[in-house]
């Protein structure tokens, strides 16, 4: 019988049944059970390993050097498809988190070489600076309190592109030419087919991305949305509380200047310090070029004084101001579980070049990640709910 090492500080131990009972569910999908068998070890060491889940690493915990080999060719090689077992953990996840929404939020992966699957120097907006780097767009459960990633795309440069089929074969042809936009929109519309009704919004964080464009494709896709702007984006005053505005085409922190008359207080809770705090917001109904259909652009003051701190485009119908701020405030809850479990399950410590190999490990990372949170052993959340099995 071979001892446990302890847990990390800040994590407690998952019953093995709890991971036996969850995996059995997910895995339903894998054709063979010795596959079944490996994806649940696979898990088990991911829950397990400490310091960066390597293969290696993962097999010292579960199995030794015997289980390395077996272990890498079922993640690397193997010819399990990732998609059933997504699809099973999205429907999972809604039995047992009830999520408020999908939130799709793009992942930089920093990568010391070259040899990873998808990594190209690539500029980062968000902190202004060409990282050598992968970009992936996952789909995340998200609650009001934490989310879980479901589904994922891997953003592929040109030379991978060009050359990912010497080492993945069987890549879609759509996977290959996919951008940002499509991968983001084609990630969400697959997890809204898996888990069908109530159709639940989706929460973007593109803000890189041409608004209209983006309106365009999830209107299409029948999917009401949230999606972060910038304020300089143009648009078109189509709201007639503004009547000096109406017609008028702007940046959208102007527009939003001149309705701070407009504006209301609405309450939301922080994620990583679960503290209330209070924002000032602003709704207006505009458009984003000519005959484009009106959408409502949000705006939300944390400080009374000067500018919009955050902007937003929805098509949500009739939801009140107040829950669709809160409702896109949902990014800061991936936010803080990306870095509190994510991370520690290892979701970015896959460095081979197959692209299969790349979705099988995030796969599995994912449904750690679901286990930690749900089972109550993530550091944060409290009890399990009921129905999670025992």
């Amino acid at each position: 019988m071979r001892v446990e090492p302890p847990e990390s500080p800040g994590r407690r131990y998952v019953p093995d049944s709890i991971v036996g009972d969850v995996c059995a569910e997910l895995f339903a999908s894998l054709p063979r059970s010795d596959q079944r068998q490996k994806g649940e070890l696979y898990v088990r060491g991911l829950l397990r390993a400490e310091g960066r889940k390597s293969v290696r690493n993962i097999a010292a915990y579960v199995g030794g050097r015997a289980a390395e080999q077996s272990l890498h060719h079922f993640v690397a090689s193997s010819t399990w498809d990732w998609a059933p077992v997504r699809a099973a953990l999205a429907r999972y996840l809604e039995r047992t988190l009830r999520p408020r929404a999908w939130v799709v939020r793009p992942m930089v992966i920093s990568k010391a070489g070259t040899e990873s699957v998808g990594v190209a120097p690539r500029f980062v907006s968000g902190i202004g600076q060409v990282v050598n780097s992968q970009e992936a767009f996952g789909v995340w459960a998200v609650d009001d309190e934490s989310g879980c990633p479901v589904n994922w795309r891997l953003a592929l440069p040109g030379k991978w592109r060009d050359n990912i089929r010497s080492v993945s074969p069987h890549i879609p042809e759509s996977e290959l030419a996919a951008s940002p936009l499509d991968c983001a929109v084609r990630a969400a519309r697959q997890v809204q087919g898996w888990t069908g009704p109530p159709r639940r919004p989706v929460v973007l964080d593109l803000q890189d991305a041409d608004p209209a464009a983006v309106a365009r494709r999830l209107n299409l896709a029948g999917l009401p949305f949230v999606c972060a702007v910038r304020g300089t984006v143009r648009v078109g005053c189509a709201d007639p509380a503004l009547p000096g505005a109406e017609g008028r085409a702007m940046a959208a922190h102007q527009l939003l200047l001149m309705a701070r008359t407009l504006r209301r207080p609405v309450t939301w809770t922080d994620p990583v310090t679960q503290v209330p705090g209070t924002s000032l917001v602003a709704g207006l109904r505009v458009t984003l070029g000519e005959g484009t259909e009106p959408l409502l652009l949000l705006g939300e003051w944390t400080d009374p004084r000067g500018w919009p701190q955050r902007y937003w485009i929805s098509r949500l119908g009739d939801m009140p101001l107040g829950a669709q701020l809160r409702l896109a405030r949902l990014v800061g809850n991936v936010d803080a579980d990306f870095a509190r479990i994510s991370v520690p399950v290892g979701l970015t410590d896959f460095s081979g070049r197959s692209y299969e190999g790349w979705h099988r490990h995030t796969t599995l990372a994912s449904v750690a990640h679901a286990v930690r949170l749900l089972t109550g052993t993530d550091g944060r959340r409290g009890d399990r709910p009921a129905d999670l099995p025992a």
